[in-house]
Order: structure tokens, then sequence, then C-alpha cells
């Protein structure tokens, strides 16, 4: 095969050589934009919520629908690219996804905004596309860095949204078009358009594999096995739902609550809070790539074991960093400990998905999409705990000059019970990894030097 059609065994983030690296690029961008897209609202709830006077559950009932449909979506979409290739299938799934993040300003009542929330959650499968696309692109010595660092570059929209969509919807404002209270309905039309320019791009200038195109390639080298029982059957592919839904869980739970949390708990404004939940999704440009980098380096040495190892230290540590936050004293301690425990949720989610690839090179869609829906019932299972465990309360604020009483929402203790459960599976994962690593060291005895990595799950 032509060199230039293989899997790359380095990458260089700065270079657009090959079709490798161009599909490298237009992935994460794309998936950037994905997740800017599915958190759009998050900052803006606080607006929403008083216009379409939503109460307590109805928020909860909102958060849960945000990342229900995705469970569903990442199965499908995981099967969907084992069959039909990345490339059709992302196209399609941002011009789908498109419409409902466009019009969720057509909202008038609870039930309207609830429905729009879940639709616009199948976006999250994005996910699941964007780590097959990578994993084909790059060789196994390097998969579990590129993986992490598509991924990190991506989760980062997440970051991007809480930053930036305080200011695109101030913006509407400011020039004009729209009042305060109408500025979220406006600012969602923008995270909308630009899915539709990555769905141009990823159709135009990307590649299923280094060879081409599904369509253009012998058929041998398609998965033509029902990739999604053979994940199934691999115990490691559930260890590895488990161990998502407890880090990739969380992010998503924090990406949607962080904004709210530092309002009513600490009282910052709109773009205060935006900015400091942003700081959790920017630690995903440098967390999760450094996870599949130290990942990578540990699974030279110590193979599956030592991968897996490494993740239940972080996950772990990012209980612990979480119990922490929850009683944080200010606001500056929060963001503090927001940043330390996001850094081992981020660094846990990267080298989970250098694990993905080596489960079963047959099954790495349907694998990442099992893995990828298990951390979004993880987030889903926590938006249930977060209803369930936050407290309503009363507060006079200051807005304007104009002393108001308002409804507010206190998650402390949701947050507090969040570590609790997030350090339990981390003592868990590490428990039955130590059980399970004498029955891979065995299979590993059978294995002539050198070993590489795939060889050893």
């Amino acid at each position: 095969m032509n060199s230039t059609k293989k899997p790359l065994e380095s990458l260089n983030i700065f270079s657009l050589k090959g079709v490798q690296m161009k599909t490298f690029h237009i992935t994460w961008l794309t998936f950037f934009f994905c997740f800017f897209a599915w958190f759009g609202m998050a900052p803006l709830m606080k607006i929403a919520k008083e216009q379409l006077h939503l109460t307590k559950d109805q928020i909860g009932n909102i958060q849960i629908a945000s990342v229900s449909a995705t469970i569903v979506a990442r199965l499908l979409i995981g099967r969907l690219v084992d069959k039909f290739g990345p490339r059709i299938i992302y196209t399609w799934l941002l011009i789908i996804c498109s419409l409902p993040v466009m019009f969720i300003g057509f909202s008038s009542s609870y039930e309207s905004f609830l429905m729009f929330r879940l639709a616009i959650g199948v976006i999250g499968a994005s996910f699941v596309i964007t780590q097959f696309h990578t994993s084909i692109m790059f060789a196994p010595t390097i998969k579990g860095t590129a993986n992490a660092v598509a991924g990190g570059f991506g989760n980062a929209g997440g970051g991007a949204a809480n930053f930036f969509m305080p200011m695109v919807a101030s913006a509407f404002v400011g020039l004009g078009y729209c009042t305060k209270e109408d500025s979220w309905r406006y600012a969602m039309v923008f995270p909308g358009v630009m899915l539709l320019v990555c769905a141009i791009l990823y159709f135009k200038f990307t590649k299923d594999t280094p060879a081409g195109n599904f369509d253009e390639i012998p058929a041998q080298v398609k998965s033509t096995e029902n990739t999604f029982l053979l994940a199934l059957k691999d115990y490691r592919t559930w260890i590895l739902t488990i161990s998502y839904a407890a880090c990739f869980g969380v992010e998503i739970t924090v990406d949607n609550f962080a904004p709210i949390f530092f309002t009513d708990t600490f009282g910052a404004s709109l773009a205060v809070a935006g900015m400091a939940a942003g700081i959790f999704g920017w630690i995903n440009l440098f967390a999760r790539p450094l996870g599949g980098f130290v990942a990578d380096k540990v699974g030279k040495k110590y193979g599956f074991n030592g991968k897996s190892l490494l993740l239940s230290v972080l996950l772990i540590l990012e209980g612990l960093g979480i119990l922490w936050f929850a009683h944080a004293g200010d606001l500056t301690m929060a963001i503090a400990m927001m940043f330390f425990f996001g850094l081992s949720l981020k660094m846990a989610n990267g080298a989970t998905y250098s694990l993905v690839p080596f489960v079963n090179p047959k099954a790495v869609g349907s694998v990442a999409g099992i893995v990828g829906a298990g951390g979004n019932i993880g987030a889903m299972l926590i938006a249930f705990m977060f209803k369930a465990k936050s407290l309503k309360f009363s507060k006079e604020v200051v807005e304007d000059g104009v002393t108001k009483t308002k409804d507010l929402i206190n998650y402390t203790e949701a947050f507090y019970t969040l570590g609790i459960a997030t350090l339990a599976i981390g003592i868990a994962v590490l428990i039955f990894r130590t059980i399970t690593a004498k029955q891979n060291e065995d299979k590993t005895t059978t294995v002539a030097s050198p070993v590489k990595e795939e060889e050893l799950v």
C-alpha cells in the first residue's frame, strides 16, 4: 500500500499534509462546533428560565433531556459508521441537528423548549464519529494521543460556548435586533449555522480512511461482522463504559450546571459565571490530550493493564476534587477546585479512549458508541440525582440598581453526592483491574517480543 494511504505513525498538529491530517483537523473542528451547539444554551439558561417561568423540576427535566437522546444516538451511530463510514454519517448528522439548534428560539413554553433540547442532544453522537475517524487515520502507537487531542480540542467547544454565548447574546441586544429577554433565541442561530458550514467542509474535504472512502476501497477492508455484538460480548467494553460515565458523564453535568451553580450559589453575574464555567471547558485543550499521551506512553511499557491502572487513579483523584469543589467557601476556591478535578476528569477521558481502539479492532465504531453512550447514561443518571438533591431557595438580589427577590437553586449537596459516587467508581475500577490483571498477564506470556500494545488486549 502507498505510504500516503497508510495510517500515520506520528501526529504533527501543525501539519495539513495528506488526507490523514486534513481529516484530523476538520474532525476536531467539527466536533468543537458540535459541542458548542450542544451546550450553547447552558450559559443562557438563566435568561430562558426567567422568560419561560421554568421551575426547578422543569430545569432538571430539561438537563436530563439534553443528554438522554445522545444515548440512543451514540449506540446507533457507532454501528452506522462501522457499516457506511464516518464521512457521510457525520455530514447528515450535522445537517439534521442544525435544525433544532437554530429553531429552539421559537420555543414558547416549557414543553416546546424541552423537546428542542431533547433533539439537540442527538448532536452528542458526533463524538463517536470523531473517535472512529481519528482511530482509523493513525497507527496503534499513536491512537490514544490522536484520539485524545481530537476529543480534547473538540470538547473545548463546551467551554467556548459558556464563554462566548453570553457575548453573542449581548451582541444581538447591542445591535438592536432584540431585547435582553429574547437574546438567547437569536444567539442560538449562530451555532446552528456553524453546523451547516461544518457539514459542507466534512463532505468535501475528508475521506473515510487513508485508502479512500468506503465505496472506493475493497470490500474486505470493511467490517462485515455484527460489530455491535462483538463489542457487547467483551467485558472490557463495560468497564470502560462505567468509567466513562464517571468522567465524561460528570463533564457534561458540569457544562450544564456550573453556570447556574456559580450564579445562584455565589451570586456571580451571567458573564462572570460563563467565563468561570468556560475555564472548565478550556482545560480540554491540554488535559484530554495529556491523558491520551500519558496513556500511550504507559501502554508501550505496561500494555492494557497499565492504562487501566492509570484510568482508575485519575477517577479517584477526580472524585476527591469534586468533594472539595462541593464545599468551596467562595467563587475563587470553587474555580480552583473545578480546575483540579477537571484536569483529572479530562485526562481520564483521554485515557479511556486510548483503550477503546484496542478492545476489538474489528468493532472500533461499536465499542466507541457503547462507551460513549455510557458517558451520557452517566450524565442522565447524574441529572436525575441533581434534580432530587437540589434545593430551591429565595434570595434578594440587586439588578440594575433594583432589589428583587428571586427563586434560586442550590446544588451543593448534589455535587457532594456526585463526588462520593465518582470516588467509589474509581476504587471499584482499581479493584476490578487488579483482579483481572493476572488474566491479561497470562495472555501476554504467549506473545513473542517485541510486545505490541494491540496484542495485550
